[in-house]
């Protein structure tokens, strides 16, 4: 948890009269990776998703929008009693309130949306993942959540499918962490697990100097390894939606740019073109899938 998201190009500007919580909005600018995984989804769908994605984006900008610990807090908890209000009340917040109808009409459960803020509070208060489970969990309550939920608008029940969807989003953020290894060291945070920092001599703090950040290459190929090993379980990855899995597909493609860098990103940021971003979408949203189908989908390995 706690990877920077880039801003990237805006949306294109809506009319007053349009919904600023459909699609596209600031949640998914034009040429990202949110962008195209919604693009390629249903399109009476694609309003739905976005307002999801919005909502995600909100509560994650807290992070970077407010320096005061005290504060961002504050604002957090706002955010945790709306949510709560999406089922019980009347939220405050024009998404929200847009939300609201979607929430009742699929069921959709809060909890995610509360895993993410408690993974939000636990990076404003500087409480670093200690091990490799617990990036895994502060990983899965980032992007992990949100992907049940959008397999859920999209009709997905089976608690071994939402599993699946779980374990893709995981990926995605284990891999936005990697690529975002050098800005969380300079800012003094753990991009790795505190067990894995120590014993390498360092905390969190020491990583705002260069020659310690330097260090990274030879950490972060753990992190790889351990973001692949979640495209390989034994799920129903091949029968997700399309835009859940062309999202891992995009992701999985930086992985393996990065590695083709020797991770070397302590002082530079990498990102794939929006071009190719469409391309490898357009590709995985072309694919066949055996319904029923389980183990790892076919690009899930390095080098793919």
């Amino acid at each position: 948890m706690g990877a920077r998201r880039p801003s990237g190009p805006r949306a294109e500007p809506q009319s007053p009269s349009q919904d600023p919580w459909a699609y596209p909005n600031l949640a998914t600018p034009l040429g990202s990776s949110t962008y195209y995984s919604i693009r390629f989804s249903p399109p009476e769908r694609r309003d739905d998703l976005a307002r999801l994605a919005a909502w995600h984006h909100q509560v994650r900008a807290i992070l970077e929008e407010v320096r005061d610990p005290g504060v961002a807090r504050l604002k957090l908890q706002w955010w945790r009693d709306e949510a709560r209000r999406l089922v019980d009340g009347v939220p405050n917040h024009p998404l929200n309130r847009a939300l609201q109808p979607l929430i009742a009409h699929a069921g959709l459960p809060i909890a995610p949306l509360l895993e993410l803020a408690d993974a939000v509070e636990d990076a404003i208060l500087g409480r670093e993942p200690g091990d490799a489970g617990a990036l895994e969990a502060a990983c899965d309550a980032d992007l992990g959540g949100h992907f049940e939920l959008l397999a859920r608008v999209q009709g997905l029940q089976d608690p071994a499918d939402l599993a699946a969807a779980r374990s893709l989003g995981t990926f995605c953020a284990l891999v936005y962490r990697i690529r975002d290894s050098g800005w969380l060291a300079r800012q003094g945070r753990a991009p790795i697990p505190l067990t894995q920092l120590r014993a390498a001599g360092l905390n969190p703090d020491r990583l705002r100097l260069a020659e310690h950040r330097a260090r990274l290459p030879e950490w972060l190929p753990e992190l790889a390894q351990q973001a692949r090993a979640l495209l390989v379980r034994p799920l129903n990855f091949a029968g997700l939606p399309a835009g859940l899995r062309l999202r891992a597909r995009i992701l999985a493609s930086l992985l393996d740019e990065l590695e083709a860098l020797s991770f070397q990103i302590a002082d530079q940021r990498l990102c794939l073109t929006p071009r190719r971003k469409l391309w490898l979408a357009w590709r995985e949203s072309r694919r066949s899938v055996r319904p029923g189908a389980t183990g790892p989908l076919p690009w899930a390995k390095p080098g793919s």
